[in-house]
């Protein structure tokens, strides 16, 4: 079993990376593959991100999966197929324990991160447990999320900044947030692509602004972040869910050779 301690201190970033949602096997395993190779000549720790189920959409008639169980087989097959650890979210207390035999990483949702119930049974799996920022706490807030993870026995806890909500339709990101949140003891992990979305748009549908994704990641380097959470697709367009800010597969290669530059800039 992985723990935080394989991915602390390490001379280089990990990347948590891959589809917003599993849409089918071929695509995963597509996508993974490709990953798998850009990271591996990157030398770039990776973990593969596939949500099983959306369960936050806006419209009632919004993708939000192929089924739990096969989703989750998916999971299992892209970790056995290339020999990565995986992470997707859960949503209620249920989902834990059911989730944690197919993936490595547990993901709590940013909407879901004060939800003790849901902190304590992931925690309960003894899997790593990856709490993304509410878009609405101060990075100093978080750490009662991640007291509760460990209170419950377990200290393999991760965090994320995904963005603060700034207005009705929009986020910003507070890099001060980084070196704030990483005094808890744990890895800091940058979602560059959620906090590029463009929540509650009138048409139901989430937008984002794709073209700051490489500013946003630059940004979270230079800052020392521990991690980079990036989801990515081969045509984001036709994606099923977070099409919007999504990374074109064929540009991941570029910006992570980028950021492993930047990465290596600061360490000297």
């Amino acid at each position: 079993m992985i723990t935080i301690n394989d991915f602390k201190n390490k001379d280089n970033f990990f990347l948590m990376a891959g589809p917003c949602v599993i849409e089918g096997e071929d695509m995963a395993l597509h996508i993974a593959e490709k990953v798998v190779g850009i990271t591996e000549k990157l030398n770039i720790p990776y973990i593969f991100k596939g949500s099983y189920r959306k369960a936050n959409r806006s419209r009632l008639d919004s993708f939000t999966g192929i089924g739990d169980e096969k989703a989750l087989k998916i999971l299992r097959k892209v970790s056995e197929t290339f020999n990565v650890p995986t992470v997707t979210d859960i949503h209620e207390t249920h989902e834990a324990a059911m989730a944690a035999e197919y993936v490595d990483v547990l993901q709590i949702p940013a909407f879901l991160c004060r939800q003790t119930d849901l902190l304590v049974a992931a925690a309960n799996t003894g899997k790593i447990v990856n709490i993304k920022k509410g878009q609405f706490l101060s990075p100093g807030a978080m750490q009662f999320a991640v007291q509760k993870v460990a209170d419950a026995g377990n200290d393999n806890v991760m965090i994320t900044e995904r963005g603060t909500t700034f207005g009705y339709t929009d986020l910003v990101v507070d890099y001060r947030g980084i070196p704030q949140m990483q005094e808890f003891g744990y890895p800091v992990i940058m979602d560059v692509t959620h906090s590029l979305q463009q929540p509650n748009q009138t048409s139901g549908v989430t937008g984002g602004l794709p073209a700051l994704i490489e500013t946003i990641a630059k940004a979270a380097i230079a800052v020392g972040t521990d991690g980079l959470f990036i989801e990515t697709h081969p045509e984001p367009a036709k994606a099923k869910s977070d099409g919007a800010n999504m990374l074109q597969l064929d540009l991941l290669e570029g910006l992570l050779t980028r950021l492993v530059r930047i990465r290596e800039a600061i360490r000297k």
